[in-house]
């Protein structure tokens, strides 16, 4: 092969080492003959002999820690009109050096593509799509664009079939009347003759073709003289075989053998009529399949008041930056996410959480810009804005799940690479089959035949079946609160058989209260709170803010804590004002060596439903305290439906066995893996993954590895970022009914896909012999062009009108029930 050259943009290098570190990892890869590493603009120049690809490359500084820069950019492809194109347009753009992945979208008719900086551009990207045959630009960021190309192209569709069913009406009535109603044949035969009738639909139907039509022939026959034929192509081969043997019967009949000589305008002329009509409501259903993305996009102001130099004034919303003053009046959209500064009032946080109920604001509380404002008003410090905001990550989350592709899809993608090659060469067969064995007029019926093959096949409705369903599913997701991070968890999650529960946060509202104190001889019950609050005080636990919330409560000083250490699955250490603490489980205990005593309070309070955490200080226990967490609402609720479901619910914690049976009995969940370590968390999803796929949901950092682990990861977004990081779903509120909601989608959507499928394929495999004319020699019809048109196009309209019926997806109900409080707090015993 010959040498080529390799440029890639390369992260992390700050100095000469780092130069040479990357060089001597690239020229050690296999084929590369130099390396040039430029520190100034974190570049690398690779020569290769040919035999090194950029991905290989990128491996290799994966591997020396200095990863290759991703760009990712969103092309829009014009001209798609069936699976055969998608899988053109794909292995085209992966094909480019540089491409590290491509996916490609037939019902949102985009390209997304990562590529390695340096090595490849968006220009480059769009003349490779261009050579393919297909026009290609670079995404508008709005999907509202989208929305209204989808409009004016479905208006413009509709014109065109007026003006084609207008010229096409004389034509039908014409020929097909003439058949029909005798009546009609001698009043044309009787007054301007039957080669007049033939010459006026020559001339309307050949308006119809190079007019309204003209798109199949100037895309069909490009992409059939580049071996790549797609529907275009079919329907222009066998509208141009009717409409071309019938210029021969009009202007030729000489050419034609004896009694074939015969017209067939009506049915090339019907053909195009049927099929910009399928068109026309396919345009129309697929601008309805992004509906929902569109909502959400429509949710952002378009500008906001806020405080500059002392005044408030109206900006636009991509001038409003961080830490910006913003007013925001009653019955408004908060325009951005931030901090209420001053001001009180109840939030709508439906349209993003899914959740009905308004919510109480008030300083020092967060907001989430899209939210709409209640009765009070409200002034906000900005925290994120524009891209950063919770709505715009929802949004970029919901077209990076729109625009993945299932497991499912790979099959497709297989057969639909070949159906139209294999429909032309049917086709031929066909036509072949007649001409040998046919009855007379032969030519005419093999014509018949042939032309009916080649329109009756819709490989449309193949390539829309699943990126369809896709796209209404996941916006019903996200209009329900659910948010699928990588697509091919809506897949996965219907084949879960095990649904694994983090016990708080999830299972519990994941703000516990202190109920008991129990302080040991020597200690001060002020003493020990104070400091059991600052050794807890940089924790992220909710046990830590129960903690801090009860010294506040009692009006504590908590001092600082110094050399502060997280032990994940253990407790804390710190050291306060000299003295070495410990905080944490009895295993923490254990470990370091603290003595507990032989009548542990603990054991009490486990059995009442508390945890227990015990507080060290110089290695002597110092106290014991009981929190309790009580158990969100609608938790009993969402068990039920998931249990119902024939779902195994098991509940996995850190908390001792006692308190978790305590709460699993409350709850009806009869499988509890109890005083786990995130590790042991990891292990439980391997043992229970013997009674099938096995679905985590948690929230908290020590849950991300078993989010990780599981077949699919589900994370409460009222959770950490490394949770919802390292999670496949993302629910964006704490109710636990929001689980059943994901169930409840990807089932209905792979249930829609499959019925799809079922519809594209079962429709071509039943057809495509039906107009080859298979029934024929058994006394059933031969199927005339115009009928296998309108087969064709209601075929593609079926499939997306069936995927538009997951609209209508119902969320879970909210149960309103009393909340589980905890009891008052136990007196201390001394």
């Amino acid at each position: 092969m010959s040498a080529q050259t390799i440029t890639l943009s390369v992260e992390g290098m700050t100095c000469a080492s780092c130069v040479g570190r990357v060089e001597r990892a690239l020229k050690a890869a296999p084929g590369v003959t130099g390396a040039e590493v430029n520190l100034a603009t974190e570049t690398a120049r690779i020569t290769t002999d040919g035999n090194a690809a950029a991905g290989d490359l990128a491996q290799v500084l994966d591997r020396a820690g200095y990863p290759a820069r991703l760009a990712e950019v969103e092309l829009q492809v014009q001209d798609m009109t069936c699976a055969s194109c998608v899988g053109r347009v794909e292995r085209a753009l992966a094909g480019v050096p540089g491409v590290a992945q491509a996916s490609v979208n037939l019902a949102t008719e985009t390209a997304h593509l990562r590529y390695y900086l340096g090595q490849v551009t968006p220009a480059d990207l769009i003349a490779v799509s261009v050579a393919a045959g297909y026009p290609a630009t670079i995404a508008a960021r709005s999907d509202e664009d989208q929305g209204t190309r989808k409009d004016r192209e479905a208006a413009k569709l509709a014109r065109m079939t007026w003006v084609a069913a207008a010229l096409t009406l004389p034509v039908f009535v014409a020929e097909m009347g003439g058949h029909l109603f005798p009546a009609i044949h001698m009043l044309i035969a009787n007054t301007i003759g039957m080669q007049t009738s033939w010459v006026l639909q020559f001339v309307l139907t050949t308006i119809v073709l190079v007019w309204p039509g003209q798109g199949f022939y100037r895309k069909g026959y490009p992409a059939l003289l580049r071996a790549a034929p797609d529907m275009n192509s079919l329907v222009a081969l066998g509208t141009t075989a009717a409409y071309g043997f019938s210029v021969v019967a009009t202007f030729a009949p000489g050419l034609l053998p004896p009694g074939t000589a015969a017209v067939y305008y009506e049915a090339a002329a019907v053909i195009v009529v049927l099929i910009l009509l399928g068109r026309t409501l396919e345009a129309r259903a697929k601008g309805r399949t992004g509906a929902a993305i569109r909502r959400l996009v429509g949710l952002a102001p378009k500008s906001a008041r806020v405080e500059r130099d002392g005044d408030v004034v109206e900006l636009p919303l991509d001038q409003i930056i961080t830490t910006d003053l913003v007013h925001t009046r009653p019955g408004e959209r908060i325009a951005v996410d931030g901090v209420v500064i001053s001001g009180a009032s109840y939030v709508d946080e439906s349209m993003i959480t899914g959740e009905p109920a308004p919510v109480a604001k008030a300083a020092g509380a967060l907001v989430t810009g899209g939210t709409v404002n209640g009765t009070g008003a409200l002034v906000l410090r900005a925290t994120h804005v524009g891209a950063d905001t919770v709505l715009s990550q929802i949004i970029r989350m919901v077209e990076q799940a729109q625009s993945a592709k299932l497991p499912i899809q790979g099959l497709v993608d297989r057969i639909t690479l070949w159906f139209v090659p294999a429909v032309m060469a049917l086709a031929a067969l066909t036509v072949a089959v007649w001409l040998a064995f046919g009855p007379s007029p032969t030519l005419a019926h093999a014509l018949v035949a042939g032309v009916a093959v080649l329109i009756i096949a819709c490989p449309c409705a193949m390539g829309l079946a699943t990126p369809t369903s896709i796209m209404v599913g996941t916006g019903r997701a996200a209009e329900l609160g659910v948010l699928f991070r990588k697509g091919d968890a809506l897949q996965r999650l219907q084949s879960v058989k095990v649904v694994a529960l983090d016990k708080t946060g999830t299972l519990t509202a994941g703000r516990p209260e202190l109920t008991d104190l129990v302080v040991m001889d020597g200690f001060a019950e002020a003493e020990v709170l104070a400091l059991l609050a600052a050794a807890e005080a940089q924790s992220e636990h909710p046990v830590a803010s129960a903690i801090l919330r009860a010294a506040t409560q009692r009006n504590l000083t908590v001092p600082q804590a110094a050399d502060f250490d997280a032990i994940p699955g253990f407790g804390v250490r710190a050291t306060v004002g000299g003295r070495a603490l410990l905080a944490g489980a009895d295993r923490l205990m254990r470990r370091e060596g603290v003595v507990l005593p032989d009548a542990d309070p603990a054991a009490a309070m486990a059995q009442r439903g508390r945890t227990p955490l015990y507080l060290a200080v110089d290695g002597r226990l110092a106290a014991v305290v009981g929190v309790a967490d009580p158990v969100k609402p609608t938790t009993p609720a969402a068990i039920a439906a998931l249990q119902a479901k024939g779902l195994r619910v098991v509940m996995i914690t850190g908390d001792n066995q006692a308190t978790a049976d305590k709460i699993a009995a409350e709850l009806g969940i009869g499988h509890v893996v109890a005083e786990v370590l995130p590790a042991g968390k990891v292990d439980a999803i391997k043992a229970l993954s013997v009674h099938g796929p096995v679905a985590f949901v948690g929230d908290g950092i020590n849950d991300a590895p078993a989010l990780a682990a599981a077949d699919v990861g589900i994370a409460i977004g009222t959770g950490t970022d490394v949770a919802i990081e390292t999670a496949d779903v993302v629910l964006m509120s704490g109710d636990l009914g929001a689980v059943v909601n994901a169930f409840a989608i990807s089932s209905a959507t792979m249930r829609n896909i499959r019925q799809n499928l079922f519809w594209a394929f079962g429709y071509n495999i039943v057809l495509i012999p039906v107009a080859a004319g298979a029934l024929y020699p058994f006394g059933g019809p031969l199927l005339s062009p115009a009928l296998a048109a309108g087969a064709m196009a209601v075929s593609s309209v079926f499939v997306l009108t069936n995927a538009l019926r997951l609209r209508r997806v119902q969320a879970a109900p909210h149960p309103v029930g009393p909340e589980m409080q905890p009891e008052p707090l136990h007196p201390v015993i001394a």
